[in-house]
């Protein structure tokens, strides 16, 4: 097993889990500033956030169920940071555009297509590796 190549896995998670915590502290601090612990209180601003928070949630485990899988099956290395980073600047400017009260609608297109193709790509590459090894 090829550490390098987990190491870089664990890097994008690490990456990921900040811009988790970073929309966890943005979530905070405006229920603070709404004085809303519970939901979203009728608030836009919050209903936006925690539908970002929540995007991040529904992608991010299994992007890295499959990278992980992919570095144990030996993918290069360089497939793992090409898809990695694209994920991650993906989720960031999906993120980007959440935490904002109101934001540019590219930053969630962006976000959402990098993120969703690395995501795609991975899913692909895993299945056909899988395939070929099961049929040798």
């Amino acid at each position: 097993m090829n550490l390098t190549i987990i190491a870089a896995v664990g890097l994008y998670a690490v990456l990921n889990s900040a811009i988790l915590w970073w929309i966890t502290i943005k979530t905070g601090s405006l229920r603070r500033r709404y004085k809303v612990s519970i939901g979203d209180g009728g608030n836009a601003h919050l209903t936006r956030i925690l539908r970002g928070h929540a995007n991040a949630m529904e992608n991010m485990p299994m992007f890295f169920v499959l990278l992980t899988i992919a570095a144990l099956m030996n993918a290069p290395l360089i497939a793992i940071h090409v898809l990695g980073a694209s994920f991650t600047v993906g989720r960031f400017l999906h993120a980007l555009h959440f935490t904002a009260e109101s934001a540019a609608g590219w930053q969630r297109q962006a976000g959402f297509t990098l993120s969703f193709l690395a995501w795609v790509l991975v899913a692909l590459g895993v299945a056909g590796h899988a395939i070929k090894l099961m049929l040798a």
